[in-house]
């Protein structure tokens, strides 16, 4: 059986964005399992007493049910570049807990910070997040990424960004890019030059 994973940030002892990664573990149990019963984060994560006033990440591993939940305090990763790999063959449009591919794939990343996965000639995301682009005026992230991530939907839904289809031959008319997933804010993600996104590798 499939073991999936969920992330959720903890932020002064609360759950954050947690109707998102309901509806998405939910949906996930369901159209991947069959498995129709519903759970409810908020009654099913107890936040223990030793976790305090910091930022943590609360790592959630299920199949039909909850397996673990686990928790340990949220240090972002420094992120200045980024190389551009191809894989058309990854499929991850579901959180696996077995991230072998994607661990596979970054192997490839040279000197640079992460990689920027390309599928049929499509940007789509990181080894561990959405991206999202900065025009000049507007932010925009690639219509099909690897994952629709719950901070990638809460931002849509909100206006705050938009989608589009962006190929590595879009990638000049942008000034920077962020990486966003549910650990990491806008405001909080460090802007990435474009300049320092590298062409371009292929794998697999």
């Amino acid at each position: 059986m499939f073991r999936l994973l969920e992330t959720i940030k903890v932020k002064n002892r609360q759950l954050q964005n947690v109707d998102y990664h309901n509806e998405r573990l939910n949906r996930t149990k369901k159209e991947l399992l069959g498995s129709s019963e519903y759970i409810d984060l908020n009654n099913a994560v107890l936040i223990p007493n030793n976790i305090l006033e910091d930022i943590y990440k609360c790592r959630i591993i299920f199949s039909t049910n909850i397996d673990s939940v686990t928790f340990e305090r949220y240090a972002p990763r420094k992120i200045n570049s980024l190389k551009l790999v191809e894989s058309n063959d990854i499929d991850y449009r579901y959180k696996y807990a077995d991230r072998t591919k994607l661990d596979e794939l970054l192997k490839s990343k040279g000197d640079c910070d992460e990689i920027l996965i390309v599928k049929n000639g499509l940007i789509t995301d990181t080894s561990f997040s959405n991206i999202i682009l900065f025009d000049g005026d507007n932010w925009i992230t690639p219509s099909y990424p690897l994952l629709k991530g719950t901070k990638r939907q809460h931002l849509l839904d909100d206006g705050s960004i938009t989608e589009a289809t962006i190929t590595p031959a879009d990638l000049s008319r942008f000034k920077y890019a962020k990486l966003i997933n549910a650990m990491l804010e806008i405001e909080d993600s460090e802007p990435i030059n474009i300049e320092n996104i590298i062409l371009f590798q292929s794998a697999f």
